[in-house]
């Protein structure tokens, strides 16, 4: 009999071992199943071990890719000329430049093509994008404005849907975390006075004021709730430490000590080229909005270029910026970054300037003007400069409308009579005459008056040009004056519609 083994191992059966009893094999089969739980806890409790032992795990930090030192803020592709040669001595001292548009200019002119509206607009943000290439800056915005063409920022804020640009502005100063703004000096002036210009300024000093508020568009800095969030943008605060304005218009003088200036003559370190002429080439790449001056330019050579941009076309002109705000000191007149260290720097309110006291009943220039008034108050920059009496310039033969806040904080209704004083051949069309005001109230009526054609010699021989002509519009009630508003209209014969 062979229960188990070779055939040929058979053994006596007094040498077989003993069989196990039930008890031993129920230890036997716990001691089985036991050790490898043991080991498994071992490895469990010395991961956890391991685990806790690395170092904590590294945040992300917000994309230096898009930290930028200047943040240039203008309206339409080309605006940025005005800037680029500051900006060319910025590149040579290794600051990092970021332009944001406010629109895509599709309602300009296109020298270079057929294309307009909003194909236009797609060949100018290619056109800006080239141009700033030129330079070396590669990181480029367009908020979603649209191209409107008349002297009132508060059409242009109107049609760029002021509430949804400004949320852009806030969000792509979050993102770029800038130290200095530079952008158009808020305000009407006579000279191109584009009202989206004005509105890249005001839009500019919104953010300025509101992206490092965290109760502003908090949306933008809230961390994300889950892996892909679809609206939580992870964000934070930041405030930008200066802020300045260079202005389009053709008076200087209210400018003139406000701000830095610099020479644009000066020659590159990186191109070996003065600054002038590294801005000009790069607006070379705006064919659409400058081709005839351009392929002029092709023409010559560089003694001839040398001349005609430096003592004809401004180029050569040192650049001036106006100190809208700083909230870490320095002069006013010293560097743009004069005072500026690295690293983020605490929210700061704007200091609102209190209202001026008015009178029971009062007349007021409403308007853009009345805007700026509110603004400057506002945003604690009654340092910047305004010209007094308002002024606008139009062209002519056309119309000029002088809106206005009637207030009457009395309690009964009052009767007010309007009435205008002007330069001779000027008439008033409408907004002269009696109304009545209710108690408790504000009216906003406007006077129009019609506009000749502008002489064609000037007015002041001695200048050599046509002087603005003072208007003066007059409230009355009760047979007393309650007040007046000047304003100065200068007459051309190409202007941007008021």
């Amino acid at each position: 009999m062979r229960p188990w083994g070779h055939p040929h191992d058979c053994v006596p059966l007094a040498t077989l071992p003993s069989l196990p009893t039930a008890d031993s094999l129920v230890e036997t089969r716990l001691r089985y199943h036991e050790e490898p739980m043991r080991r498994l806890l071992g490895i469990v409790l010395l991961g956890c071990v391991s685990v806790s032992a690395q170092e904590p795990k590294a945040q992300p930090q917000p994309d230096e890719r898009y930290k930028a030192d200047i943040l240039v803020v203008v309206a339409h592709p080309d605006d940025e000329a005005a800037v680029t040669p500051y900006v060319a001595r910025a590149l040579d001292e290794h600051k990092r430049i970021a332009v944001v548009f406010g629109t895509r200019g599709s309602s300009g002119s296109n020298e270079a093509g057929t294309e307009q509206a909003a194909a236009l607009g797609a060949v100018r943000e290619i056109e800006a994008r080239n141009a700033l290439t030129t330079l070396g800056i590669g990181n480029v915005w367009f908020l979603s404005g649209k191209d409107t063409a008349s002297q009132n920022v508060l059409q242009s804020l109107a049609n760029w849907d002021h509430g949804e640009t400004l949320e852009q502005m806030v969000r792509l100063v979050r993102l770029t975390r800038p130290e200095v703004i530079l952008t158009f000096l808020p305000g009407t002036f006579i000279g191109e006075d584009h009202g989206d210009h004005q509105a890249s300024g005001v839009l500019a000093t919104e953010a300025f004021d509101l992206a490092g508020n965290p109760a502003v568009f908090p949306e933008q800095i809230s961390g994300p709730m889950k892996r892909l969030e679809p609206f939580l943008e992870n964000l934070r605060p930041w405030q930008v430490k200066k802020i300045y304005y260079f202005p389009d218009a053709e008076r200087e003088d209210i400018f003139r000590g406000k701000g830095p200036s610099y020479s644009v003559k000066e020659v590159s370190k990186l191109s070996n080229k003065p600054y002038w002429r590294m801005a000009l080439d790069a607006f070379r790449a705006h064919q659409t909005q400058a081709k005839s001056y351009l392929d002029r330019i092709a023409q010559m050579d560089e003694a001839q270029i040398e001349k005609m941009a430096t003592s004809e076309d401004g180029w050569g002109e040192d650049q001036h910026y106006v100190l809208g705000k700083s909230v870490v000191g320095g002069t006013v007149t010293g560097d743009i970054f004069e005072a500026i260290t690295p690293g983020a720097v605490p929210f700061v309110r704007p200091e609102i300037t209190p209202e001026t006291a008015r009178p029971d009943l009062s007349i007021e220039l409403g308007g853009p003007w009345s805007f700026y008034a509110e603004f400057r108050r506002a945003h604690g920059l009654a340092n910047l400069p305004h010209p007094e009496p308002p002024e606008i310039a139009l062209q002519g033969p056309g119309a000029l409308v002088i809106p206005l806040w009637i207030r009457n904080r009395t309690a009964k209704a009052q009767e007010i009579t309007i009435s205008a004083m002007l330069s001779a051949g000027w008439t008033a069309e409408n907004g002269t005459g009696k109304f009545i005001v209710a108690a408790k109230q504000t009216a906003a009526p406007r006077v129009e008056v019609n506009l000749p054609a502008p002489a064609d010699k000037p007015a002041d021989k001695a200048s050599k040009k046509v002087e603005p002509q003072e208007v003066t519009v007059r409230a009355e009630a009760n047979g007393q004056v309650i007040g007046e508003v000047k304003l100065r209209a200068e007459l051309r014969k190409r202007a941007l519609p008021q």
